[in-house]
């Protein structure tokens, strides 16, 4: 049971928790980390294959390593648990310290595989696998800590156990569905003939005959099994002590022998109380039954277990009435979303009460469970309900009742979160062990556990401490061929930017184009633009935070409609995301907000000691716990806590977080956890107080006056590239194997070793070579440069003409001291993400302060807006003696206009950071240009 032994169990504390819209799983079992999803379950102790079986009894946890979905790998065997429940940390324990574990929430024990499939040359198919300890497809378990009893589905029958199997070949005592263990067929009544083939009819059943069973149950000494392709549920009363036992009571048709097929050319099938289309789960607390009706979108309730065959039900769930059957019958069961331009009523694609496709319904006796799989979520319904088409208290797996975000198909345009922390691609089966209800997710290869908390975090609780708000972003993305005067016209809100294509453009310098009309001037009131040349879109992020932010209107088109050649794609009709949970990089520093987190007075904050190193990962009687592992804490306020993201999380793509808190009088309690979606990097710029934009924390970037040189293209033997400093002129020649950064070095090397005024050194970004003066102060001010370039390939250029703006290095931007075009400035940012090189990397540790190399950089490359216009970037990398923090080292264009809230943005990859305002001062004004 290796990992599972480092928690150190406490009391679990008693409180009235409840589940909320959104949380995410505290634990994981099967899978090292919550978005592993490795397919090594053959080899690897502890990893599930596509489990989709999972069942829970006192202390005994039973899982069903396959399923019906198509998700693989699938395993035909069953993992049997003993002891779990002193193996699972209650939601207050204090987890263990070690910092060789990655993920003390991810549960990895090995458990007893029962059920093993040898292919034999020259035996038919039918008869592989089959046996009393074997399966071909094992989608459903139950147990009630003593007797075990499987749905092997695809062989038309169920396996039952006596007592728990105590070795990987133990044989079943008893079959159900077929008159030996040797025959599979569908409605069997009898063994196999001698020509191999079934006997009977196939098509009609009998109170002994299974066909397709995808749900069984034990409770008491009863039976229960859904008996899938019958289209019927049957209940043994008592458990069978002998092998092809019939039935006592058949629910769903009207008799034993009786199959009523849809017809499948009709819209709506025959649906009433006492019909079923395909049940896949049967469950009961021992008072109430609970039927999921898979094809007619809904889940039964009888509210006392039935004694009679073809008891009609009590209750629907997921349905008006009992005579509906539709997926997501939101019109029936949603509230209106108001009305289109004919007045005719609009609704959501789901919600809190509708269902498309459950596959398992669950009570612990007081809340009913259900693993509404076409939406990938689960819901929880607070209490049993009493009336039809009653709405859910709380969705899992979603931020909100009327949204998929997670499946494969989902309506997110900037979907990427599949297998995260808060995510459920298609629950199958559902589990409760007194504390947590486990959720079988196969395509993510796991199961995890959600547990009910007395503190719920919010959705978008845990953020960038730099940039505290949630912005919605949208995209346009250009593709097809470059024709001349193709225009493209993207519509923001109520505003139209026209572009026109030019001759000799590419992809990328449309991409460019378009960033740059849209932020020209002022910029877009709604939006800033940011080019993102790798995917050859422009990134549309919203200027107001948080979830206004998504009623942002995009609309795109190309011109002439007929025959223009250029896309112009848009992610949506209007900007997304800003209600998600902040996307973080690893190492982030984070601000956790939520109410009562910590046992302080309002006010009081208590900060981690000055010279901490590394932080406390306790403070003020608060454990923030990522994944398992204790983060390094900052400061704690009653509601608001300041953290560090662990940097080990950069192997996953979605961690859990929850808070312990120990209160002055000993009592502990936890919040729920939440997910967080981790991705390589997404910067946040510190800044002052105030309303947004925000000035920022920006110093003068030298004392020196400086310049830069980039140079880009393609090297190419023979080809002589120089710099000119007043009338000295340094030139290298490239030879064979030379690189961009072969030449870089070479030219600085020459600058360094002869020039009297400029030394040179290397950016710490693309091939840039920056110049500056040996002289301090404003001496060095105007000494020009110039650079050539005798081919074609090698692009040498200069961003300004002279070396310019020294001013004192570290001194505050203010309004007093500005910013000026072309100068050098340092901002300071977190969620840069890793850094190299090497001796960089393994610099970086949790909670303690960096001690790597002063030249280091972040891996993920950068782009950075100033005034609406490219700002160069010089450099990124974590800055030594701190904890989490990067500077940035951006060259201002060189003309930039006077303005005393010039916005700043940086961004990497798509992640745009938030908006920051520096003061801007031309001395130069136009009318004295020459």
């Amino acid at each position: 049971m290796r990992h599972l032994a480092v928690f150190l169990l406490a009391a679990c504390s008693i409180f009235a928790a409840d589940f909320s819209t959104g949380q995410a799983a505290r634990l994981v079992l099967g899978q090292k980390t919550f978005t592993k999803e490795s397919p090594e379950s053959n080899t690897i102790d502890g990893v599930l294959g596509a489990a989709g079986a999972i069942a829970y009894a006192n202390g005994v946890l039973v899982i069903g390593d396959a399923n019906r979905l198509g998700a693989g790998p699938l395993n035909p065997r069953i993992i049997v648990h003993r002891g779990v429940n002193q193996l699972v940390p209650s939601p207050t324990a204090v987890l263990s310290t070690n910092t060789d574990i990655r993920c003390p929430a991810c549960l990895l024990p090995a458990g007893l595989s029962v059920g093993k499939r040898e292919v034999v040359d020259n035996v038919p198919m039918w008869t592989i696998g089959l046996g009393n300890n074997s399966f071909r497809l094992p989608a459903a378990v139950a147990t009630d800590g003593v007797r075990v009893a499987v749905a092997d589905t695809d062989s038309n029958r169920v396996l039952l156990w006596n007592s728990l199997p105590t070795s990987t070949t133990q044989p079943a005592d008893i079959v159900l569905g077929q008159p030996d263990f040797q025959t599979d067929c569908p409605n069997a009544v009898g063994p196999r003939n001698a020509d191999s083939s079934c006997p009977g009819s196939a098509s009609a059943p009998t109170a002994k005959s299974l066909r397709g069973p995808q749900g069984v149950w034990i409770h008491g000494n009863k039976l229960f099994v859904a008996d899938d392709q019958n289209h019927r549920v049957l209940i043994w009363d008592p458990i069978p002590t002998q092998s092809f036992a019939p039935a006592q009571v058949v629910l769903g048709q009207p008799n034993f022998t009786t199959r009523i097929e849809p017809d499948l050319t009709q819209r709506e099938f025959n649906v009433n109380a006492a019909s079923l289309l395909n049940p896949v789960s049967v469950t009961t607390d021992g008072q109430r039954l609970f039927v999921s009706d898979l094809g007619h979108n809904r889940v039964l309730i009888w509210n006392s277990v039935p004694t009679q065959s073809a008891q009609p039900a009590d209750i629907v769930v997921g349905q008006p009435d009992m005579t509906s059957g539709s997926a997501n019958n939101a019109s029936k069961l949603c509230a209106s979303t108001g009305t289109n331009d004919a007045g005719v009523a609009q609704y959501p694609a789901r919600c809190a009460a509708t269902l498309d496709f459950p596959r398992f319904a669950l009570s612990d006796g007081t809340r009913l469970f259900v693993a509404d799989g076409g939406n990938d979520r689960v819901l929880v319904y607070n209490a049993i309900p009493q009336q039809n088409g009653a709405a859910a208290n709380a969705v899992l797996g979603q931020i909100n009742d009327t949204v998929i975000q997670t499946s494969d198909n989902g309506d997110s345009p900037f979907l990427s979160r599949r297998g995260a922390a808060d995510a459920i691609r298609t629950p199958t089966s559902l589990a409760w062990d007194g504390n947590n209800l486990l959720v079988a997710d196969p395509f993510a290869r796991r199961v995890l556990f959600f547990t009910p908390a007395d503190i719920a975090l919010p959705l978008t609780g845990i953020r960038n401490a730099a940039s505290l708000d949630v912005f919605a972003v949208g995209s346009v993305q250009f593709s097809g061929t470059i024709t001349e005067g193709n225009n493209i016209t993207i519509k923001i809100n109520d505003k139209e930017y026209k572009y026109q294509v030019k001759k000799d453009e590419t992809l990328g310098t449309v991409t460019t184009g378009v960033a740059d009309l849209i932020n020209a001037g002022d910029g877009d009131p709604s939006v800033i633009a940011t080019p993102n040349l790798a995917l050859t879109a422009v990134v549309l992020t919203s200027r107001i935070g948080g979830e206004e932010g998504n009623n942002t209107k995009l609309e795109t088109s190309t011109s002439p409609s007929t025959t223009a050649t250029i896309l112009a794609t848009a992610s949506g009709t209007s900007l997304s995301g800003g209600q998600d949970a902040a996307k973080l990089g690893p190492g982030s520093l984070i601000s956790i907000f939520g109410n009562n987190l910590a046992d302080l007075p309002e006010g009081e904050v208590v900060q981690a000691p000055a010279a901490a190193d590394p932080l406390p990962v306790d403070l003020a009687g608060v454990q923030v716990y990522v994944d398992g592992m204790r983060a390094p804490i900052m400061s704690v306020t009653r509601n608001q806590i300041n953290a560090q993201l662990p940097f080990e999380v950069n192997d996953a793509t979605s961690v859990t977080a929850w808070i312990r808190k120990q209160d002055r009088s000993g009592n502990v309690t936890a919040t729920s956890a939440l997910g967080i979606p981790v991705v390589p990097a997404n910067p946040g710029i510190f800044t002052f107080a105030g309303t947004d934009p925000r000035p920022a924390v920006a110093m003068h970037g030298s004392s020196s006056a400086v310049g830069t040189v980039s140079i880009d293209g393609t090297p190419n033997t023979g080809e002589k590239v120089s710099i000119t400093i007043e009338d000295r002129t340094y030139s290298y020649t490239l030879v064979a194997d030379d690189t961009l950064l072969i030449v870089m070095n070479k030219l600085i090397e020459q600058i360094n070793a002869n020039d009297p005024k400029v030394q040179a050194f290397a950016a710490g970004q693309f091939q840039r070579i920056r110049l500056r003066a040996r002289v301090p102060g404003t001496e060095g001010n105007g000494i020009p440069y110039s650079t050539k370039s005798e081919g074609s390939n090698v692009i040498m250029t200069a961003t300004t003409d002279k070396l310019c703006c020294a001013n004192v290095e570290g001194a505050l931007i203010t309004d007093s001291n500005p910013a000026v075009p072309g100068e050098n400035i340092i901002l300071y940012a977190t969620g840069l993400g890793m850094v190299g090189p090497d001796e960089a990397l393994y610099a970086l540790y949790s909670g303690f302060t960096y001690k790597g190399p002063a030249f280091n950089k972040a891996t993920v490359r950068m782009d950075a807006l100033a005034g609406g216009k490219t700002a160069n970037v010089l450099f990124m990398g974590m800055k030594p003696g701190t904890v989490g923090l990067y500077e940035v080292h951006l060259e201002l264009l060189s003309d930039l206009p006077t303005n005393p809230k010039t916005q700043v943005t940086i961004a990497q990859d798509v992640y745009v950071s938030n908006i920051v305002t520096i003061p801007v001062f031309d001395p130069t004004p136009p009318e004295e240009e020459q």
